[in-house]
């Protein structure tokens, strides 16, 4: 009886022992696995097109780079995504151009310079100022004395109304300000609660298509003359053509000031990191197409060519490896 409960003892000391080991050995496995760096892109409002084409990157990013864990947020747009780069919140931001500039020199919203790098050029945004078919407001001037939103606050369309609008010779003293986000300027001239609304965005975007559905819409055309001046003064805005019949009911081209957006970062992003974004973005960029048609856009080329802010090490790595060349003014301070 002693002999068999001893072998009992033993049997069950063999088997604890097995189950310790094994169970190290799964802290062990799971401890060394690599963990993934979850990172934010900041984007914009639902109504826009930031949000949509941010969510399309972060399911590129999730999908072919295994270390990382990104999710799109939604911001207030351009000068918060800056600020949120900056404080390291975000690690991808979607900023205008114009925005971009601003930043870098410590101008317009910003007290101070930050420090941005480019990863990407995306698309042109163009400039919507948005009034009811049977508006008296045909021209910019007509704008005067009417209640016309500029955009939500901290948003680049913000920045964009006031620099065009004051171009033109129409501050904001010279009509009634509201500050509304995209969602917000379609129901207020659904409501009729503004006589014009104003979006810097990428043609077509959801929520003046929804107010096209519903009520018949006109979008006010720009003079060559009225361009010329914008860009005498702001030389980063260019002009874009919208074709007739990307909304419904509009049925004429039309040209109006436009400004490229950029994928930017922080310059202490690592480069491997930056390389492999940069990399899986371009080359599965049919994926950001089926979210957003303008992201035919993005390319190494027009990233090259309309960049505002330095490259990234990491995006210069990549453009050299397909064969681009990057002008110097591109080169940022830490790669000279």
């Amino acid at each position: 009886m002693n002999k068999r409960i001893s072998g009992y003892r033993s049997l069950l000391k063999t088997i604890l022992s097995i189950l310790v080991i094994f169970a190290l050995l799964f802290v062990l496995i799971t401890g060394c696995a690599p963990s993934k760096q979850r990172i934010s892109i900041a984007t914009g409002g639902t109504g826009g097109t930031y949000y949509p084409y941010g969510g399309a990157m972060a399911s590129i990013i999730n999908k072919y780079i295994s270390n990382l864990d990104a999710s799109a947020e939604v911001t207030g747009a351009s000068v918060e995504n800056s600020r949120l780069i900056e404080s390291n919140e975000s690690q991808l931001a979607l900023v205008m151009d114009d925005v971009v500039y601003h930043a870098l020199h410590g101008e317009g919203a910003f007290d101070h310079e930050i420090e941005l790098r480019t990863l990407v050029e995306m698309y042109p945004h163009f400039f919507h100022i948005v009034v009811h078919e049977g508006s008296d407001i045909h021209s910019v001037e007509d704008l005067e004395g009417k209640k016309v939103s500029v955009g939500a606050p901290g948003s680049g369309t913000e920045t964009m109304s006031q620099q065009v609008l004051e171009a033109l010779g129409l501050t904001y003293d010279k009509f009634d300000v509201f500050r509304l986000s995209f969602t917000e300027n379609t129901e207020g001239l659904r409501d009729r609660v503004i006589d014009a609304g104003i979006w810097s965005v990428g043609p077509p975007t959801a929520s003046i298509m929804d107010l096209a559905t519903t009520h018949d819409i006109r979008i006010i055309n720009f003079t060559d003359e009225q361009l010329a001046a914008v860009q005498e003064k702001y030389p980063y805005y260019l002009t874009m053509k919208l074709d007739a019949g990307t909304y419904q009911g509009v049925d004429e081209d039309l040209v109006a000031p436009s400004v490229w957006n950029s994928v930017v970062v922080g310059k202490n992003m690592p480069e491997e990191q930056a390389y492999e974004i940069v990399k899986a973005l371009f080359e599965h960029k049919d994926e950001l197409e089926q979210v957003y048609v303008g992201a035919s856009w993005t390319t190494p080329e027009n990233t090259v060519d309309y960049a505002i802010a330095p490259l990234h090490p990491g995006a210069i790595r990549y453009f050299k490896e397909i064969g681009l060349e990057v002008p110097d003014k591109l080169i940022p301070p830490e790669m000279e």
